[in-house]
């Protein structure tokens, strides 16, 4: 059995209006996806189907806890994660979702899997740089942070005195 068919969603029974769908996620999730960014992830995952005629819009709102390894010290840390990702699905001759907000599907679809857009919306919801919250509050203690200390310039970098000379072009004069 495929472990992302539960993210199947049939919409061609569904009245027209909104239908609400929740999702758990985990570190399993992930790892169907063979992503390993992330360490530990407890996560809630609401999909809103709003059917129209002709389309439907999907609402995908992520809230949740991750573990995630800090960029500077490689120190596991918590961070919250909120993110919604917003689509309009449309019927065509051949799938096609070449568009960012945009998913086309062939006619003669009957469900959609919404896993894959589960898995951008939060990934899109982790920020760029993983910093650890102790590295900000000076409340980390790791070996890295010392070290990185040790290797600290403390002195002021010496000026050229070339552009000591341009540099005073730049100071306004006293008259």
């Amino acid at each position: 059995m495929n472990p992302l068919q539960k993210y199947n969603i049939p919409f061609v029974g569904l009245s027209f209006g909104k239908h609400v769908f929740h999702y758990e996620i985990d570190r399993k999730f992930f790892d169907t996806f063979q992503y390993t960014e992330i360490q530990n992830i407890t996560c809630n995952a609401e999909v809103i189907l709003d059917k129209k005629n002709n389309f439907f819009e999907l609402l995908i709102q992520i809230d949740g806890i991750t573990t995630l390894l800090c960029d500077v010290t490689n120190e596991p840390f918590d961070e919250h994660i909120q993110n919604a990702l917003h689509l309009v699905v449309k019927f065509g001759e051949e799938f096609n979702d070449e568009h960012e907000d945009i998913l086309i599907i062939p006619h003669e679809s009957f469900q959609i899997n919404v896993s894959q857009y589960i898995y951008e919306a939060i990934l899109l919801g982790i920020p760029i740089k993983k910093v650890h919250p102790g590295i900000a509050d000076g409340t980390l203690k790791s070996p890295v942070l010392d070290k990185l200390k040790d290797l600290e310039i403390h002195e002021k970098p010496k000026i050229d005195p070339r552009w000591a000379q341009l540099n005073q072009l730049l100071t306004p004069k006293k008259q």
